[in-house]
């Protein structure tokens, strides 16, 4: 009797330190989860932690830089929503779903904060009615409350309309940049929005040399409106895939043409079409899909390598890299000498 309780007191102490390990989460202290900081090379962001071999994408940092969004969702998109953690007495928390995005029913994604960092806006297919039914996809807002964020709200015409609003970005005046698609269309546009005494505007479809390309996508805007990165396919000088470019505006409210941001950003197969960038202009996130280098793929497949490489970045499925912003500055026109 004595061994078979032994036993079964290994057995249950075994199944506690086994969950143990695995719901247990590294303490990270400092900016950006505690990452050492990128250079003008890519670098998988916190690989194993948010980068670890789900589908993840869709940055979106606080003004203070204490707490962090990130969009996720399952390869074929049966399931997504919006992850956050945030610096508590310096420490980062675990990543959780935010509570208004927990319903499997809805799409939620593409998180973008305002300029003060107190209203969050998001892409979301719940209805804006009673019904509990899905809805095609709506540009969403949340503002902050002193607990967390209150109860979320549709942004309404003229924003959203019968078609499908994708991915807001958000300038320092307000103006919403977005994407959409018309009903029974597969073609995306690129819109904007001016926010003027409380309200938005009549929303503004942007030249061709922002809706450039066969298609495009989910387009951000920086702060100061100076440039915009839109994820493009079907251009001339694509590597293959969906590749970002950079689209320079200038004081007249034109705009330069298109510029690839090149090989060390794009591939050749990839799906890029999520990008952020600091609001002090620092640092660039963005969703990639890129492969394992070959020092670290088997001569031999086996069983354990699959098995591995399902819970590790670099398996196929989108990673959030990052890398400094100075890349964007390297690239953008020179003012000539009167």
């Amino acid at each position: 009797m004595k061994i078979i309780n032994v036993i079964f007191l290994a057995v249950i102490l075994l199944i506690f330190f086994s969950c143990s390990k695995q719901n247990s989460f590294p303490i990270l202290k400092g900016p950006y989860m505690g990452q050492t900081t990128p250079g003008m090379e890519p670098e998988l962001f916190a690989p194993g932690i948010i980068s670890n071999g789900m589908a993840n994408r869709d940055v979106a940092i606080s003004p203070d830089g204490k707490e962090m969004y990130f969009g996720i969702h399952t390869p074929d998109f049966s399931y997504s929503s919006i992850l956050f953690t945030k610096q508590i007495n310096n420490v980062w928390t675990k990543p959780e779903v935010l509570p208004f995005a927990t319903n499997p029913k809805y799409v939620h994604l593409e998180p973008a904060l305002s300029k003060d960092g107190n209203t969050l806006f998001f892409l979301s297919t719940m209805p804006n009615d009673s019904s509990d039914k899905p809805t095609d996809e709506d540009i969403w807002c949340v503002d902050r409350v002193d607990n967390g964020w209150g109860k979320p709200y549709n942004l309404g015409e003229p924003v959203n309309s019968k078609g499908s609003e994708f991915f807001p970005s958000l300038t320092n005046d307000g103006t919403i940049y977005f994407t959409r698609r018309e009903p029974g269309q597969r073609e995306e546009f690129i819109y904007r929005s001016k926010f003027i005494n409380g309200k938005y505007t009549t929303v503004e479809k942007l030249p061709k040399q922002v809706n450039c390309g066969t298609n495009r996508f989910n387009a951000y805007i920086s702060p100061d409106e100076s440039y915009i990165i839109v994820p493009a396919i079907g251009m001339k000088d694509g590597l293959g895939g969906v590749d970002y470019y950079i689209v320079f505006r200038n004081e007249d409210d034109t705009w330069e043409e298109p510029i690839n941001l090149g090989s060390k950003i794009n591939t050749p197969t990839g799906a890029n079409w999520s990008f952020y960038v600091t609001r002090d202009q620092k640092y660039i996130f963005y969703m990639a899909t890129k492969g394992l280098p070959a020092d670290k793929i088997p001569n031999t497949l086996n069983y354990n390598f699959f098995s591995k490489l399902k819970d590790s970045p670099l398996n196929g499925n989108p990673d959030i890299f990052w890398v400094d912003a100075k890349i964007i500055e390297d690239l953008r026109p020179k003012k000539q000498d009167i």
